[in-house]
Order: C-alpha cells, then structure tokens, then sequence
C-alpha cells in the first residue's frame, strides 16, 4: 500500500498550528493542518503519493479550503492544484529555502482578495440585428445577393458578410468590454482578462482588491446593472483566493535544489 504525503493548497505567515476540519481533498475526510517554519505555515492534508485525479470536483475542493482559510487569516498565497510533498520536512525545508520569497510575497498581497466579474449580452440576435442595420457596407452586400445568381460568387459574398459581421461585433465588444473596466477599475488594482467563451460574452475579468471593498463593488454592478439592464446579464463572484495574481508551483525538483 502507497503511504501518504502532504496534499499543498497555499501558504500563510502563523505563528502557531492550525486546524481547519476534516475537509481535505479527495473525500476521505483527512484533516487540513499546517506545517510550519519560523512563523511561515503552509496549509496541508494527507494524500496518497500518486498523482492527484484534475477534474472538477478535486479542483473545487482544493479551492474551497482555500477559502475556508481565508475565513481566519488576511494574507494567502494560493498554490496551483496538484502539489504533493512526500514529508513535513520536505515542507519545512521548502519553506526555509525560499522563507524571505515567500514572505515578501505575503506582504505584498496582505488583506487582498479576487473578484471575477463576466458580463454576456442578453440577446445576441439583437446585437447582430444592430450591427447589420448600422453598416452601410453590409446592407450593400445583402442587396447584391439579392441581384446575384451565380452560386460561386453568392457564397463568396456570404462568406464576406459573415466576418464583416464577426468584426464588428469584436469592436462592439471591445467598446463596451472598456466601458466595464473603467467601472471597475476606480475600486480595484489590478486586473487580469481570461478566456472568452462564446459570442454572447464580451467580458471575463479578474480584478484584485483590498477585503472590505466588497460594498464598493456591489454599489458598481447594482449601477451599472441597472443602466444595461435591458442589455447585458452579470455575473459576479467572489471575494476569492488571488489565484489569477499569483502562480506558486511547487515542484519536486526545486526541493532537490535544495539538498533535499
């Protein structure tokens, strides 16, 4: 039988051990506990050795103890999903090798938080019909599909108005992506822009902030929810663990860096 390791979900500055429950990763009820060094603890349960299942549900776990251990403390550094040390003094030693990285980095994102904000139009058909009926160019090409009867030259055409279209609705994206920046940008400091996944969505950020702005940001959606009511749908999550701001991998060969 495989012993465990010590499962690694982020890292905090305790001067004592902590005890979070038994909400560890991978249903087995393992407890979630720190080891630490000289007042720098990272967050860990026990895990099986082998490499840890990606999917949803391991992903969501590993976030939510996360953000149960935000409840207690102001400053997290979040690890990427995934990283197992084979002992506590693999993390010990960890922790002691990179102690003023670590630690500067807790400074600087001390008391902040992510919030992740999508907006989609309500109707897409509608932004289209909007866009044909404001280009002067594509109402051109509808008339001369009307006239064409040859089949090569129609479908060129066709084609033609099919990114005619695309490329202006990336510019309406575009234009109201901005306005929704600037909204936001006045309470936050920084941001970072993730995937968009379909054309109704025109925005997909992550914005860092200070815990406590959260009013701040309700009183921004509420406002501008009500201007675009009738337009555009919100989505608004958080306050979250800043893992679109910070990138901490752990990997085995950088414990053999150090002498481990």
């Amino acid at each position: 039988m495989e012993r465990d390791g010590k499962y690694i979900y982020c890292i905090i500055a305790s001067d004592h051990d902590s005890n979070f429950g038994p909400i560890g990763i991978g249903d087995r009820g393992d407890l979630v506990t720190t080891i630490g060094f000289d007042g720098l603890c990272m967050v860990v349960s026990d895990h099986s050795l082998s490499d840890i299942a990606v999917n949803p549900k391991n992903i969501l776990a590993h976030q939510k103890v996360i953000e149960e251990v935000m409840k207690e403390f102001n400053s997290i550094l979040p690890l990427s999903f995934g990283n197992i040390a084979a002992t506590p003094d693999e993390i010990r030693n960890l922790l002691s090798g990179r102690y003023r990285e670590f630690m500067e980095l807790l400074r600087t994102f001390e008391n902040m938080v992510e919030i992740n904000v999508k907006c989609t139009w309500k109707n897409i058909d509608t932004i289209f019909k909007e866009i044909e009926q404001d280009n002067a160019a594509f109402k051109k090409i509808k008339q001369d599909l009307k006239k064409e009867s040859d089949l090569s030259i129609k479908n060129k055409k066709r084609a033609e108005a099919g990114k005619m279209v695309q490329e202006e609705l990336h510019k309406k994206n575009e234009n109201e992506a901005e306005s929704m920046m600037n909204a936001f940008k006045r309470a936050t400091y920084d941001y970072r822009q993730n995937k968009i996944t379909s054309d109704a969505m025109f925005f997909n950020t992550a914005f860092l902030m200070n815990s406590g702005r959260e009013k701040e940001i309700d009183n921004i959606i509420s406002d501008i929810g009500e201007e675009y009511k009738d337009r555009i749908d919100f989505s608004y999550t958080g306050p979250m663990p800043i893992f679109n701001f910070i990138d901490l991998k752990i990997f085995p060969e950088k414990w053999e860096t150090l002498g481990l």
